[in-house]
């Protein structure tokens, strides 16, 4: 029950039970919304994100040119520019949302006009020299401050470019992608771990071309980008605090319908396995060749185990760490993570606040430059939990709440609306008490 306007008790439950259907997931709603704004003709889309971070995107894109409005029945219409954006007088405000930034940075940098990007406080702490680099590299005019928003683009024609991104990042690949959409020849991003590929098939749902070799993508200019009708399947980084709510409690059983399997970011499946959960995907189809499914986790008596995640898994799973080490105290042999420094430039110092709120909780926990080591067989209680502001660290601890003895008062609980406005209402529908 709120408490105040910025605050959220969480009980201890006694299993998670039940059945969800999540809202649509918050990356390809990101990019189904931006390339239809960038389309030609209109888009429809059901389940898109109610997060705040994709409202960003598609005001930022509606500042350009772009229509959108959702219809009675909660479908979401987007009527696109054709590929020419009007540029705006106003900055456009990406509020939160890294994603927004970074990737409309690459959409408008071979456009004509002038473009002032701003967000947030937590925004404009967030680095933003990684895109930097490959855009001046086609040929782009970029002017950041202190290698952070607010950035200023001076929209110029560019040239392809192959690139290797030395930070693996889904949105510096798509930032680059979506500046070869319009520009003559052939721009390849190589990385050394491939990251989520939401981008490459939305890409070609909009009837783009894009090629993908065993370590680089690649998109010929210019091409144009055509509306889609597409329903969007629940999100993974969502589903992640129900999966492992589901995993702390012996004998529960959690069924959650419509949820988007990608290859690329359904690892967090494989790890809860790992650890003991049993998963099962119950049906599975191609959607816009996204995959989607039903997937049903229980927890048998044996408990959770151990896992360390390290390297690529780490880049992987980047958004699903904090609540896997939150419920570490959990699991019988603990959890390390390594080759997470990434987690230090989020919306927050995730790895420096997790350490915090456990040992709030009564945990013991070490913290390392690029990590966490999270020993098992803890005991937690109830405590008072900074979330930072960051949607993540608030529902990782409300999930870590839920087996703790005693209530837990998560602060800043409204920052899960940037992502889940829905998170606490479904939570406590599957928390058995």
């Amino acid at each position: 029950m709120p408490t105040a306007a910025q605050e959220r008790v969480i009980r201890p439950a006694r299993n998670i039970l039940g059945s969800l259907r999540l809202p649509g997931d918050k990356s390809i709603s990101h990019r189904y919304g931006m390339l239809a704004a960038f389309a030609e003709g209109t888009s429809r889309f059901q389940n898109f994100s109610t997060g705040a971070d994709c409202a960003s995107t598609l005001a930022c894109m509606q500042a350009l040119g772009a229509t959108a409005r959702t219809l009675d029945d909660g479908t979401l219409e987007v009527t696109g520019v054709g590929g020419h954006v009007t540029p705006s007088h106003q900055p456009l405000d990406c509020g939160n949302s890294g994603s927004t930034m970074r990737m409309i940075s690459g959409l408008l940098a071979p456009q004509q006009g002038r473009f002032t990007l701003v967000g947030d406080a937590s925004l404009t702490r967030r680095p933003m020299e990684r895109i930097r680099k490959p855009l001046e590299a086609m040929g782009a005019k970029l002017t950041l401050t202190e290698g952070h928003a607010p950035i200023l683009i001076e929209g110029a024609p560019l040239q392809a470019i192959d690139y290797t991104t030395p930070v693996p990042s889904a949105q510096v690949k798509t930032c680059i992608l979506l500046a070869g959409l319009q520009t003559t020849g052939k721009t390849s991003v190589h990385e050394s771990v491939r990251t989520r590929d939401h981008s490459e098939l939305a890409l070609r749902a909009f009837g783009a071309t894009v090629e993908r070799s065993i370590d680089a993508v690649s998109i010929e200019g210019p091409q144009a980008l055509h509306g889609i009708d597409a329903v969007v399947p629940g999100d993974l980084s969502s589903a992640a605090f129900f999966l492992c709510a589901a995993s702390i409690f012996e004998g529960s059983s959690l069924v959650i319908e419509g949820l988007g399997l990608n290859p690329t970011r359904a690892a967090l499946l494989d790890v809860l396995t790992a650890l003991g959960a049993h998963i099962a995907v119950l049906e599975l189809e191609e959607k816009h060749a996204e995959l989607v499914g039903t997937v049903q986790i229980t927890l048998p008596p044996t408990g959770l185990k151990s896992t360390e995640i390290s390297g690529a898994l780490a880049a992987q799973l980047i958004d699903e760490l904090p609540v896997l080490a939150a419920i570490g105290p959990y699991t019988s042999g603990g959890i390390r993570i390594r080759d997470a420094r990434e987690l230090r430039v989020k919306e927050s110092d995730r790895i420096a606040l997790v350490a915090k709120n456990l040992r709030a909780m009564g945990a013991e926990v070490s913290e390392f430059d690029d990590g966490l080591d999270v020993p098992g067989g803890q005991k937690l209680h109830g405590a008072t939990i900074d979330s930072g502001g960051d949607h993540r660290i608030a529902m990782a601890f409300s999930v870590a709440a839920l087996r703790a003895e005693g209530e837990t008062l998560i602060q800043g609980a409204e920052s899960a609306a940037i992502s889940f406005p829905e998170f606490f209402d479904l939570l406590e529908q599957v928390a058995d008490r």
